[in-house]
């Protein structure tokens, strides 16, 4: 990868807001340790076309349900008939051909920014949930997936004990779910215990669900999860609340409060069907949420009261999820066109707001609260994103997050590296590492191993 010690931005986004004509410079370790404004450039500088903005932090990714992308409209269905052709998915990867996988996903999130990804990782095993000889083999394929990317990443290791949760119980485990179980909550704790930071990944931990994680398991991730991230699926659909309240008698956000799961280091995701007690005990412990509009829309989960939360003192990051379309711009602006459907209003998140929920909040919630600002000090990691587009030109430098996409970005860099030059990353052709991937899974998207499913 090309590395650069100073770049000369026309406008940047600095913390106190946009400032013209500025040089940033990092050090060999990727780090910035200058940085001025109302200078010229020089011929030491690499010049950085249109508005620079801090890296973006995907806050919640699953890297493997890309395969799903444009393969699911077909027929229809339900979040819950949407999760059986993921499982179709799960059902077919191992270490090498998620590590193929995964590198193109992260390759194409810096296409569109993303120098840092937070990925909710559950699928542990192999068939039938037989550990890999190195149990968390397919979490170091995620970890060699980033690096060869370039990117940071978060492996956010979820526990996943249960089949589900109805009205009669947790319910035992389906033959792919076995893919992402451990046998008890100790053996989760010890694989989970067995994965090792580095520079270029911090670990965290991730309770999959109150639907997939049995109440008396939830203290222990909490032990497990101290002074990491800690994750959680919440109330995406309105089953999950209704299920919980008949088995435990209160919302998934009383029961995970109980059991001290609540604090500044827990990110809720997706938050969709809260009530207001659930939304006032959110911004008491002062946890953050991570929005996912793509896929919140994708599977019809509903709008998420955004307002109410940061009126509660919530703080807000923004995911890819399911990799619906690799656009974190797309997805930071969809927080506030979401809550503009939800009310018919307009500005309850400013474009400041959604730019710090995509970059310094985003990665807060990951574990890296040093990164997302160009500043001295913080990772040399910055966006070039083009102000003179079809898309953007015309555009008010300070609303760029809400015209600009994945098209418009430039240049990224992510600790000194240059990743992607002139739209185009370093490992080439990301289109055709997505469908050699791709083309190394068994099955058609969507069938059951051993099954044909026509049409796919």
């Amino acid at each position: 990868m090309i590395r650069g010690r100073s770049w000369w931005c026309r406008q940047a986004w600095l913390p106190e807001g946009l400032a013209s004509d500025v040089r940033l410079s990092a050090d060999a370790d990727g780090r910035f340790t200058d940085v001025q404004t109302g200078v010229g450039a020089t011929g030491q500088d690499t010049q950085l076309p249109g508005i620079v903005l801090p890296g973006f932090a995907d806050a919640h990714s699953h890297a493997f349900h890309r395969a799903l992308r444009g393969r699911t409209h077909s027929d229809g269905g339900t979040f819950w008939t949407w999760r059986d052709l993921m499982y179709s998915v799960a059902a077919q990867l191992d270490p090498d051909s998620y590590r193929a996988l995964a590198t193109a996903v992260y390759a194409e999130s810096a296409l569109a920014g993303v120098t840092c990804i937070g990925e909710f990782h559950y699928l542990h095993h192999g068939p039938g949930g037989t550990p890999y000889d190195d149990p968390n083999a397919m979490g170091e394929a995620l970890r060699e997936a980033a690096a060869a990317a370039g990117i940071r990443l978060t492996l956010l290791d979820a526990a996943y004990l249960s089949g589900g949760l109805h009205a009669d119980g947790h319910q035992p485990l389906n033959s792919v779910q076995e893919r992402f179980a451990d046998a008890d909550i100790d053996t989760w704790a010890q694989r989970s215990d067995a994965l090792q930071p580095d520079p270029n990944v911090r670990i965290g931990v991730a309770v999959h669900s109150v639907r997939a994680v049995p109440a008396e398991h939830l203290a222990r991730i909490g032990e497990v999860a101290a002074g990491r991230p800690l994750h959680v699926h919440l109330s995406e659909q309105p089953a999950e609340n209704e299920t919980c309240q008949a088995v435990y008698g209160c919302s998934p956000t009383e029961l995970l409060d109980r059991h001290g799961l609540l604090g500044p280091a827990t990110t809720a995701v997706h938050a969709t069907h809260l009530t207001d007690n659930d939304i006032a005990i959110l911004g008491a412990r002062r946890v953050s949420v991570c929005l996912c509009p793509s896929t919140e829309a994708d599977l019809a989960d509903g709008l998420p009261p955004t307002g109410p939360l940061l009126a509660a003192g919530v703080r807000l990051c923004a995911g890819s999820d399911q990799h619906v379309a690799a656009d974190l711009l797309a997805e930071a602006r969809g927080v506030e066109l979401h809550e503009r459907l939800r009310t018919g209003r307009r500005g309850t998140v400013s474009p400041a707001a959604l730019l710090n929920a995509l970059t310094t909040a985003g990665h807060a919630a990951l574990g890296w609260p040093e990164a997302g600002r160009l500043e001295v000090g913080a990772p040399a990691d910055l966006v070039a994103i083009e102000d003179s587009s079809p898309r953007t030109a015309g555009t008010e430098p300070s609303q760029i997050i809400m015209t600009a996409g994945t098209a418009d970005i430039r240049t990224v860099v992510v600790g000194g590296a240059t990743v992607v030059t002139d739209g185009r990353h370093v490992l080439g052709d990301i289109g055709k590492l997505i469908d050699e991937a791709l083309a190394l899974l068994d099955e058609p998207i969507g069938a059951a191993p051993g099954s044909v499913r026509s049409g796919q």
